[in-house]
């Protein structure tokens, strides 16, 4: 991952691997990252997005993400990782599945630490730099907007934001769950098939 590298590059770069493997047109889940990478697919290539799924995203670092993604990069840069885990937890997942789970997060944090950090930095500064809302009315693909109703990594007013701007969207919120609504939600993945398959 080249320093400096973007969200719409990596966009540029989905579409190319797409292209690569002969997929020629797609329905694509965007993931909170990958949701922004999606947006820029969904816009500068709508030829190879059928439709699109967008959860727990936002369409810009607004206020939440940018103290969420920079207290995560503070962490990193002093390699305290199991702060890092156990912030990210705590930033995405309900309390009922944090009171059942916490205790778990520093045995998680010492079996997940990474050699270095330099691809979790790259990754956070250009979600920093992400800017899509001027350009949200070019989503013109059929979409669905999924959210948690207390999303502590993107914020609440994230998902109201896209389905207001892209044209004919439909948005579902599970309430009482977060930025993890996509682990945490047990019909997370059969509303998405289903979007997909509808005519």
């Amino acid at each position: 991952m080249p320093e400096g590298y973007s969200i719409r590059e990596m966009a540029e770069d989905q579409v190319r691997v797409m292209k690569q493997l002969g997929i020629g047109r797609a329905c694509v889940l965007g993931v909170s990252q990958g949701g922004m990478i999606a947006q820029y697919m969904a816009i500068d290539h709508p030829e190879a997005v059928e439709k699109l799924i967008l959860a727990v995203t936002a369409p810009n670092a607004n206020a939440t993400v940018q103290e969420a993604v920079n207290g995560w990069i503070g962490m990193a840069k002093k390699g305290d990782h199991t702060a890092l885990m156990a912030d990210t937890a705590e930033k995405m997942y309900s309390q009922a599945y944090l009171k059942k789970n916490r205790k778990l997060f520093p045995l998680l944090a010492k079996l997940t630490k990474p050699s270095d950090y330099e691809r979790f930095l790259r990754n956070a500064y250009a979600i920093l730099q992400f800017d899509v809302r001027e350009e949200l009315s070019g989503i013109t693909c059929p979409t669905l907007i999924i959210a948690g109703g207390n999303d502590l990594t993107v914020g609440n007013e994230a998902a109201q934001k896209l389905h207001r701007e892209i044209p004919g969207s439909e948005l579902f919120i599970y309430e009482g769950l977060g930025h993890a609504a996509y682990e945490e939600g047990r019909d997370f993945y059969d509303r998405v098939f289903r979007f997909c398959e509808e005519n």
